[in-house]
């Protein structure tokens, strides 16, 4: 039998055998046994080299026609075998229109993200600026361009998450202020911002202190600020925050950015300035603390502290909303707890 004879015969066994393939895995192993390396019609083409030179390109053309055909034949199978499995896939998984629905549950914002977001509308509505800034940031913006310069006692508080000798994880948002002071054109009005965002301070996790937290700054600087305006802000954000009727008091203390500096109570929400157990019988909260912007620090930002001057306050949202929802150890708001969590889908107000 000749090259030529065996390649007719292997083509009517393969229009035979291509009918009864039935899988997607048949087709590709009968591909493989056929047209790969060591398939029948390869193996056949090895014999090429031992007829006359004459007849080769008549037997090389038949030969392609028998693979062009074999292909086709397989990707026309291929294409059917696709749809049918398509077709029983679509059959079996018909949804049943007349069935109940399953009901999907509505997620909400995080409590201490309703607070953040409750007191940046507030402040949006008065026109201040939301800067953000970074989580990493260097020990001179975060220590001495607040006026906290190398061997301060105040760093011994705040003794934190270094990445390197000049960078660690920003301890505070005050972080925020020498960029935002350098970058402010007085000349087109008053810098009014506020910087919320994580901070982390080496600390003992416990009911009340945690290694992560929340801080809002505020600034704003402008000819002529004064105390008055601190109070007057404070105040407003305090009511937005805990009720209408919540007075503000200052109490004498000391910050490094800050001079004169301040701790700022409000009056308790609870009892209304009574006395009870969460404003420890006093009737004041503790809620932030704030002060007059240190004429150093304006200096530091080539702002000249005689013709200007600002007020600066921080406070934290995970305190806030503790304090606010009767919440005793800030770590439930980090341990994703559902039971706890969804106590607060109403919302901040």
């Amino acid at each position: 039998m000749n090259l030529l004879e065996k390649l007719n015969l292997l083509a009517e066994k393969i229009d035979v055998e291509v009918k009864t393939l039935k899988t997607l895995e048949a087709v590709e192993a009968f591909k493989i046994k056929v047209l790969g390396r060591n398939g029948a019609l390869t193996d056949l083409m090895k014999e090429l080299r031992n007829v006359p030179k004459e007849e080769k390109p008549a037997l090389g053309k038949r030969a392609n026609e028998i693979r062009q055909a074999i292909n086709e034949a397989l990707d026309g199978l291929t294409k059917e075998i696709e749809a049918e499995v398509l077709q029983k896939k679509m059959e079996q998984e018909t949804i049943d229109v007349t069935l109940p629905g399953q009901p999907v549950t509505q997620g909400h914002p995080h409590i201490i993200e309703q607070v953040m977001q409750q007191i940046e509308d507030l402040f949006l509505s008065m026109g201040y600026e939301i800067v953000e800034g970074t989580e990493i940031v260097s020990d001179v913006m975060n220590f001495e361009r607040v006026n906290v310069p190398k061997d301060h006692p105040a760093r011994d508080m705040q003794d934190s998450f270094y990445i390197d000798d000049h960078h660690l994880l920003r301890t505070q948002t005050s972080a925020v202020q020498p960029l935002v002071l350098e970058q402010h054109d007085f000349t087109k009005g008053p810098l009014k911002v506020i910087s919320p965002g994580k901070v982390y301070r080496r600390d003992n996790d416990d009911a009340t202190h945690s290694h992560q937290f929340h801080q809002i700054e505020g600034m704003v600087v402008a000819e002529g600020i004064t105390m008055g305006d601190l109070l007057g802000t404070l105040e407003l954000m305090s009511k937005e925050i805990f009720g209408e009727n919540r007075e503000v008091r200052f109490r004498p203390s000391y910050f490094p950015f800050t001079e004169p500096s301040v701790e700022v109570d409000v009056s308790c929400f609870k009892c209304g300035g009574k006395g009870c157990n969460v404003c420890k019988q006093s009737g004041w909260i503790e809620i932030l603390g704030a002060g007059m912007i240190h004429p150093n620090v304006l200096k530091m930002s080539g702002i000249d502290s005689n013709k200007y001057t600002g007020f600066a306050f921080g406070t934290g949202p995970d305190r806030m909303a503790m304090l606010k929802y009767g919440v005793n150890d800030i770590r439930q708001f980090y341990l994703n707890d559902e039971r706890f969590l969804n106590q607060f889908i109403g919302g901040t107000k």
